[in-house]
This record gives structure tokens, sequence and C-alpha cells, in this order.
């Protein structure tokens, strides 16, 4: 069993499975993996408390230690694991700062964003992992981090609307959008490999809107 791509992008809402997913492909296909380390940014907890004060820094450190990572992940190649899979695209920075910065923050932003975009390579595949507002906050009791126990339905609202403005406006990527509304797959092995095998499939260059069931 093999998959079609050199690199996997997994992407979705705060609390849609991406890390989970991405682990457990990494794993049945000796993949390097590359999990983002959003835990050990300081400013996070704070930007929950008080968003208008701490979404600026709190952008810009994610954005500076999301491109150190991929820059050093994915300037080389590992003959050992030839298939790459990341549980977040480099493009999330811009997506969230669109829904979480000022229009002259959003500005100055997008200028730093746009030099450090041309230097990363794009994924073959992006996987994006819809779920519904509820199932995301269901997810994200489950999970149990404090600082994010407190997460309003408008902000995972305002994140998904982000996620699928960009989507749109894509020409050049092969982008899977998966509803997997119907599914549990960390619980049951049919519902991840009925994810599995939507992921296999080599697509053409667009957006594919598909349904797990």
């Amino acid at each position: 069993m093999t998959l079609a791509y050199n690199y996997i992008a997994i992407e979705g809402n705060i609390g849609a499975g991406k890390t989970t997913l991405s682990t457990r492909l990494a794993e049945q296909f000796n993949a390097r993996l590359i999990l983002e380390q959003f835990e050990d940014n300081s400013f996070l907890p704070k930007f929950y408390e008080d968003p208008a004060r701490y979404a600026f820094p709190l952008e810009l450190s994610f954005l500076a230690d999301r491109y150190q990572q991929l820059k050093n992940q994915l300037a080389s190649h590992d003959m050992f694991h030839p298939l790459t899979i990341a549980d977040y695209f480099i493009h999330k920075s811009l997506i969230f700062a669109r829904k979480t910065l000022n229009d002259q923050e959003f500005v100055l932003y997008s200028r730093l964003f746009a030099i450090i975009d041309n230097v990363l390579p794009k994924p073959d595949l992006l996987v994006y992992l819809y779920l519904d507002i509820g199932r995301l906050q269901q997810n994200i009791r489950n999970r149990g981090r404090s600082y994010e126990q407190n997460i309003q339905d408008d902000y995972l609202k305002k994140i998904q609307e982000g996620y699928f403005d960009y989507i749109r406006q894509q020409q050049g990527l092969k982008i899977l959008i998966i509803d997997t509304n119907q599914l549990d797959f960390v619980a049951h092995e049919g519902d991840y490999d009925k994810l599995l095998n939507l992921i296999m499939q080599d697509y053409p260059i667009g957006v594919h809107r598909l349904q797990a069931r």
C-alpha cells in the first residue's frame, strides 16, 4: 500500500483531528512526521483571555515557529522517509491572521508572510478535515486543554470561513475537503480505513469535496 504523494499536509479547524490523523498516517507509511509545536507558544493562553491585545504577537510568533520548523524539515531529502506528512500548512498562518488581526496589522503581516511563503515548498496534497462546530467543541472538551475550554462557537465559525475563503482562491494545489462528521477514525478502524481510501487516490489539481461515510 503506497500513497501517490511525497508531501501531504493535513489541515482543519481547531479540534478537527489533524494531529491524530497525521500521526497515524506517518506510522502506517513510515513517513517523516512534522507536528506543529503550538503548546510551546506562551502567547496562546494569553490570546484566548485577551484577543485584541495578544493577537499580533501570537500570529507573528506562530509564523516564525512554523517557518523555521518547515524550513529545517523540508530542506533536506530523507532517503529513509521519502514521504513527509505535516499536521499543518504554512498558509494557516495567513488564514488565522486574517480573522484575528485588525486591517493595519494584517497588511504588515501579509508582507512578511509573502517573503516567507516563496521559500517553502507546497504540499503535493492538502487535506482539509471538515467537522461541524458542535463536533469540534466536543473534541476540544475531550482533549481537555484548559486554555481552549472557553473557545466560542463564533471564533470557530470565523476560522472555518477563513479556510473556505482561502480554498476558493487556490488554483495550483490539489485540495481534498473531507466531511468527517459521520466518522470516528480514532475509535473505529473501519472509519479510519474509509478516510485512508479517500486520501490514497491520485487527484488532479483542484478542489475535491468528498463525504466520508
